[in-house]
């Protein structure tokens, strides 16, 4: 079966799960931090960073705590999220000159966050003018990832750096299990595996890239308050593949029977693959393209 991702439907989504959103995002907020923590291993005097794909702001804003001395972008491709992040930084926000962010007005003041609708594969930013891409959990809703990472590399400058976290295939096994016992339809959003993402990050000259997988189990009293959980996430929306018939009271009985098949003394597991990665722009400084030269044919 093909299986794309409608972006278009997940963008409407998210902004219908915007203002409820931070009460759920208990994993993403977790991860979010931990990855953050990682670019402490790092030492970093970013002038620029951006968070690509920033929801409500939750992690823009332990950013700007961390690095009081950069600016920070907050991008989300749903409109009611952005809206949701303006509220959060409405004391410090938004002013970017127009040499960082091309398609935004020049402003007399330089603010420290700013919020901005966009897609990651079209960003609004000029060529090598950001020092850090942070991105949590977004990656995965968007499956073209090769024009993603051509977007970054556009963006970010020589020895720039790029960190993120995506689901990988092992997530919602449960769930996707339990459907699977119904029909062969898409019921569940399916994941890059953590070395394809590798292969493209190789692929679009980013360098260094190191990739590692964490997992996360949540446990919830029944199949239904994981489904609201979703839903209020913004993430039950799933691609093209998707059966558009009803679903029938009876068949989605049958997948919560299996799904108790699954349970424990601590509830009904949902598992959660989360693969953390990141590389460095590579820095062509000072290289030099030769132009290949064919020899002459001898007459």
């Amino acid at each position: 079966m093909d299986y794309t991702i409608d972006k278009k439907k997940i963008a409407k989504a998210f902004s219908q799960a915007a203002a409820h959103y931070d009460e759920t995002a208990v994993l993403q907020k977790m991860v979010g931090e931990q990855l953050i923590d990682r670019l402490d291993l790092e030492k970093l005097s970013p002038k620029l960073i951006v968070d690509l794909g920033a929801g409500t702001g939750l992690q823009a804003e332990i950013l700007h705590q961390r690095y009081q001395e950069s600016q920070i972008i907050a991008l989300d491709f749903a409109f009611n999220m952005v809206q949701q992040a303006k509220k959060r930084f409405k004391n410090t926000f938004p002013r970017v000159f127009s040499k960082i962010l091309g398609k935004i007005k020049s402003s007399s003041t330089l603010g420290a966050v700013h919020c901005v609708c966009g897609d990651l594969e079209n960003l609004p930013f000029t060529s090598e003018s950001v020092d850090v891409i942070y991105s949590n959990l977004a990656l995965q809703w968007n499956w073209q990832l090769d024009s993603v990472f051509e977007e970054f590399k556009r963006i970010l400058k020589p020895k720039g750096l790029l960190v993120f976290t995506t689901f990988g295939p092992d997530t919602l096994k449960e769930l996707r299990e339990a459907w699977a016992t119904i029909d062969e339809n898409q019921h569940v959003n399916t994941f890059m595996d953590m070395h394809d993402i590798g292969d493209k990050l190789v692929h679009r000259d980013f360098i260094n890239p190191v990739m590692d997988v964490e997992r996360y189990i949540l446990n919830y009293s029944d199949v239904y308050k994981l489904m609201k959980d979703l839903k209020n996430l913004g993430a039950h929306t799933v691609g093209s593949g998707r059966n558009k018939g009803l679903m029938g009271k009876n068949r989605q009985q049958k997948m919560i029977r299996y799904y108790e098949s699954f349970r424990s003394s601590e509830g009904l597991p949902a598992s959660f693959e989360v693969i953390f990665g990141h590389a460095w722009r590579r820095d062509l400084t000072g290289f030099k393209r030769i132009p290949r030269t064919t020899p002459k044919t001898p007459f």
